[in-house]
């Protein structure tokens, strides 16, 4: 291990990609490629009337169209099964997906798309999740009474993680600081956008070269759609080129692969810059209030935070990401009563899916904005506030989980350092394996 631990390594994909010969998905070409382009939701919220393909099939360079009814399996996929691939009828959000036109050159298919006769009865959507809470909100997914995830059986709206007893703490307090603190959508913006390609190979299998961050997962996602074991299907992955989470979502792979099997010819799907920007799934936002109660030195006793996450029209990460961000929205700090209530709401907006430093990132930005606000309330130091509550070893997180191996203050201690600052003598004394 001294061979390698503290010293710097070669990437052994590096040369490939500073010398610009490295091969990305959307380098791969077939002989006889087909492109495809999809009809996208024009509308937020609404109900498609009818669809009309004759004018489409009159372009030249179509080759034909792809509809939910072209699925050969179901027509279902994601982290909790409930997105469509191709939606027939109740659209969620702009730019969903409603069927696909397959063409030899993208020109092609793309005029194929506008082609389409699409009738859609637009119904009022519902951007705000906080109007989306409201009982008289506009219902984003059809077939439910409410906007709110739930997260059981009996029907849980709102994720509860506790610790001690955090209304006996507040009592406690000194000082009660409150806050809140809203985090915008945020986008990936990957250097190569999503792309697929797919085609059968000579052994009668399934082809798909993918960009997929999370091969075996998103194969086990495919297979239902395709109606193919995995046996099937060969999942080529290699350069994500970017991803950044982005592409822990399906964006391309299952529609490339039904235009693959209808039309038993090579396909590429690419969305452009454009398309990648507008109808992809984004860090959806997030709202929390904080209430945290503090003593005269410094130690905070209590934390009460409310958490909000926007999952835009479909589950997609959410759900799991919101219960993630309230494990550590407190911080990595020693707090003994702690009450955490996580929600998960629907809006017609595009699905919110995964981003580096998934769900814990918005939680640990609000907590320490938070810090800083009670070190101002209480006029003292921000570094020694936060010297004062970080966790040392054995000390129980939100969801009563021990810690071990902090290394916290060594890491604030280091990073002062690096900064310039000179902490007094009382923090740089301090260690994390004991308080």
């Amino acid at each position: 291990m001294t061979e390698y631990v503290g010293k710097p390594m070669p990437r052994y994909q590096g040369l490939g990609e500073v010398t610009g010969t490295a091969t990305y998905v959307d380098d791969v070409q077939y002989p006889g490629m087909l492109y495809v382009k999809v009809l996208r939701s024009p509308v937020a919220r609404g109900t498609v009337k009818g669809l009309d393909f004759s004018d489409t099939l009159k372009v030249p360079g179509v080759v034909g169209v792809l509809t939910a009814d072209d699925i050969p399996g179901v027509n279902i996929y994601g982290v909790y099964g409930d997105q469509l691939v191709l939606n027939p009828q109740d659209l969620r959000y702009k730019g969903e997906p409603i069927a696909a036109v397959v063409g030899r050159d993208e020109d092609a298919a793309q005029a194929g798309v506008e082609a389409v006769k699409l009738d859609v009865e637009e119904l009022t959507p519902v951007f705000d999740m906080f109007e989306a809470m409201k009982p008289d909100a506009p219902i984003v997914r059809p077939g439910t009474t409410s906007n709110l995830f739930e997260y059981d059986e009996q029907g849980t709206t709102t994720r509860i993680i506790k610790l001690g007893d955090v209304e006996a703490g507040l009592k406690e307090a000194d000082h009660i600081v409150e806050g809140r603190y809203i985090e915008a959508i945020q986008d990936h913006a990957a250097m190569e956008p999503q792309v697929s390609v797919a085609l059968i190979d000579d052994a009668g299998r399934l082809t798909i070269h993918t960009h997929s961050q999370c091969l075996n997962y998103h194969l086990a996602q495919l297979c239902p759609v395709f109606g193919l074991s995995q046996s099937k299907i060969n999942y080529l992955g290699g350069r994500v080129g970017g991803g950044y989470g982005g592409k822990n979502e399906i964006n391309c792979d299952h529609i490339a692969g039904l235009a693959a099997l209808k039309f038993c010819a090579p396909v590429k799907y690419r969305l452009t810059r454009q398309e990648d920007l507008a109808y992809t799934g984004k860090r959806g936002a997030w709202v929390f209030d904080y209430k945290t109660g503090v003593m005269n030195d410094g130690r905070i006793v209590a934390s009460h935070i409310k958490e909000y996450h926007d999952s835009g029209a479909y589950c997609g990460f959410s759900p799991y990401g919101t219960e993630k961000c309230g494990m550590f929205a407190s911080g990595p700090y020693n707090i003994p009563n702690i009450l955490i209530e996580a929600n998960t709401i629907f809006t017609n907006r595009y699905p919110s899916i995964s981003m580096r430093g998934y769900s814990v990132l918005n939680g640990q930005v609000a907590a320490d904005v938070q810090m800083s606000r009670i070190a101002e309330k209480l006029g003292m130091d921000p570094w020694e506030l936060r010297f004062i509550n970080a966790w040392r070893d054995g000390d129980m997180g939100a969801s009563r989980y021990v810690v071990d191996g902090v290394g916290a203050l060594e890491a604030m201690k280091r990073a002062a350092g690096m900064a310039g600052i000179e902490l007094p003598d009382k923090l740089l004394q301090m260690s994390s394996r004991s308080r």
